[in-house]
């Protein structure tokens, strides 16, 4: 599994990077977290607004601050 934070390098951006860290310890989920602050890229996900969570290339989350449970049921495929 891969992640993917979209965004800038903003504080939030940064908290969404380090619950994202923090998700995928806890969820025992195996994923790579990955940072993209080049706006080419950003803009090819159709994300007008940051910070954005892309989970193997599906956008779950953009515009706002994820929590590190919100992501765990994010990963784990619960609603």
């Amino acid at each position: 599994m891969k992640l993917q934070i979209l965004g800038s390098g903003c504080p939030t951006c940064k908290k969404l990077e380090a619950n994202a860290v923090e998700a995928v310890k806890v969820s025992g989920v195996a994923a790579e977290v990955e940072k993209v602050t080049d706006i080419g890229k950003i803009m090819e996900y159709g994300v007008l607004s940051t910070p954005a969570l892309v989970v193997d290339g599906v956008v779950k989350s953009a515009g706002r601050l994820l929590s590190r449970d919100q992501i765990v049921h994010i990963l784990k495929g619960e609603k």
